[in-house]
């Protein structure tokens, strides 16, 4: 955090504590928590590595349901795959609300397809489910849109002749080209400067977004927006990615054939002009920009990401590596590229990529929820809007359903036979009616790119599998994969 910040919020505690005495009355009937005070809420409770760690804290005293005060604001925590099961699935309507991420507000406000509520959500989520999958996903041309780019990927790994280097924007690049086949209808080349830029803008927003200093704007966002700080940058990164999009808009706006839909964008304008009389239409310039911008952070980050960590697990444990290329050689071989039915006949590689969302842990305290209507839950009356995080690490390393949950074990989604097994508490894209959007596609991309490239390469670290450190770089609302150096051997 800057000192400048750290300066102003411990002069901001310091004045407040001399004139507080005794604390503000609970708010409804909400579960238990530490007694907050009065704007500051649980600032005191904090501990310096986090949310996550304040609030794995906190579960040890008040159990897997408890109340924090971020600030002035009171959040219901769900801790564990049960509390959340319970929440987000057997009482999905109420639990369907979107929370605010205060960071990125000022850009998405309750516009587009992530963060919007009530009718809007419900309207733009079936037209981007039902547009995305006309455009792909879940269909053979979605398939083949990703073997053509992990084709893409394999030539330019062979470039680098097997000297190490960092495959951050390589897998990037190729997740992010498939969001973009659908959204823009079109793939960009690894080089391309303008891919590039937008590349760098999102990771470093991801990493702002993630970082001590976001999670610190999120408790006092009322006061810390008008000093200094990350919430600036990560608008600014935003805006520029905004500002790419709109010119993208225009240019499908100029060059549509309402007979020929190309992509995302024309079929949104199409819906547009259909519905240009409704005053009330939900389909306007807004929640298109927004939308298209937050299924482009999403479908390019949090696969990539993914990747990311799944080469630096494969280079820290080189026998799992092994073992899944072969897998690969026995189903695959070499002489074809893998296809989406191959992974029913490779329970080991599906094990080991379920494995590594489950160890990745990429949203680790979930998107926030609310209730959208005053709703009992477990005893408790939780007022219309209260907000709710629902801790999805906590559900990746719950000991009642992981018998090493904070070690790498392939074995945690095999049985006794070697076949896959489902796992309740196995839920990286969260659950319920506010479930990751591209699910299905993000399954896809980390079968085919992850046995692409190990049917065809080798994987080697200059450094040794025992000194490689796991520890993300960032670890807040997101989890920023630590910067590694791989070589990629030709097999």
């Amino acid at each position: 955090m800057e000192p400048s910040v750290l300066l102003l919020l411990t002069v901001f505690v310091g004045f407040l504590l001399l004139l507080v005495r005794g604390h503000p009355k609970a708010r409804g009937h909400l579960p238990p928590g530490p007694r907050p005070l009065p704007l500051l809420g649980n600032l005191l409770q904090m501990d310096r590595g986090g949310l996550l760690n304040s609030f794995m804290q906190l579960r040890e005293k008040y159990g897997d349901v408890f109340t924090v005060h971020l600030g002035p604001k009171p959040v219901v925590m769900l801790y564990g795959a049960e509390a959340i099961r319970e929440a987000l699935v057997d009482q999905a309507e109420a639990f369907s609300g979107r929370g605010t991420i205060a960071v990125v507000q000022p850009i998405f406000k309750d516009y587009g397809v992530i963060f919007a509520n009530g009718e809007r959500w419900k309207a733009l989520r079936r037209f981007s489910l039902a547009t995305m999958r006309d455009f792909g996903m879940g269909k053979r041309s979605v398939e083949e849109r990703i073997q053509e780019e992990a084709r893409c990927l394999v030539e330019d790994l062979r470039k680098s002749q097997g000297a190490p280097l960092d495959p951050t924007f390589l897998f990037q690049c190729i997740t992010s080209n498939i969001i973009c086949s659908i959204v823009f209808g079109e793939r960009f080349d690894y080089k391309d400067r303008q891919f590039l830029r937008l590349l760098d803008l999102i990771y470093q927003s991801f990493s702002l977004i993630s970082s001590l200093s976001s999670q610190v704007f999120e408790l006092f966002s009322g006061f810390l927006k008008y000093f200094p700080g990350t919430h600036i940058q990560v608008s600014k990164n935003l805006q520029e990615v905004l500002d790419y999009i709109g010119h993208s808009v225009e240019k499908h706006r100029a060059t549509l054939d309402p007979n020929s839909p190309r992509d995302f964008i024309d079929t949104y304008l199409l819906r547009m002009e259909k519905e240009k009389s409704n005053q009330h239409t939900e389909f306007h310039h807004q929640n298109l920009m927004i939308s298209v911008l937050s299924l482009f952070f999403a479908g390019t980050e949090t696969t990539s990401t993914t990747l990311r960590y799944g080469f630096l697990l494969m280079l820290k444990y080189p026998h799992v590596a092994e073992k899944v290329q072969k897998e690969i050689d026995q189903v695959i071989g070499s002489h074809r590229p893998p296809n989406l039915d191959d992974r029913t006949k490779m329970p080991y590689t599906d094990a080991v990529i379920h494995e590594i969302q489950r160890f990745s842990d990429l949203i680790p305290i979930g998107v926030p929820h609310k209730v959208t209507k005053d709703t009992l839950f477990r005893g408790y009356l939780l007022p219309k809007n209260t907000e709710v995080y629902p801790i999805l690490s906590s559900a990746l390393h719950d000991p009642r359903y992981f018998e090493q949950p904070d070690a790498f074990n392939p074995d945690h989604f095999l049985d006794a036979n070697g076949a896959l097994k489902k796992n309740e508490a196995f839920m990286p894209f969260s659950t319920g009616k506010r479930i990751c959007l591209g699910e299905g596609i993000a399954r896809n991309e980390l079968f085919l790119f992850f046995t692409t490239i190990l049917q065809n390469f080798s994987v080697s670290s200059p450094v040794a599998p025992k000194d490689i450190d796991l520890s993300p770089k960032e670890s807040g609302i997101g989890k920023v994969a630590p910067t590694y150096q791989i070589c990629f051997l030709a097999r």
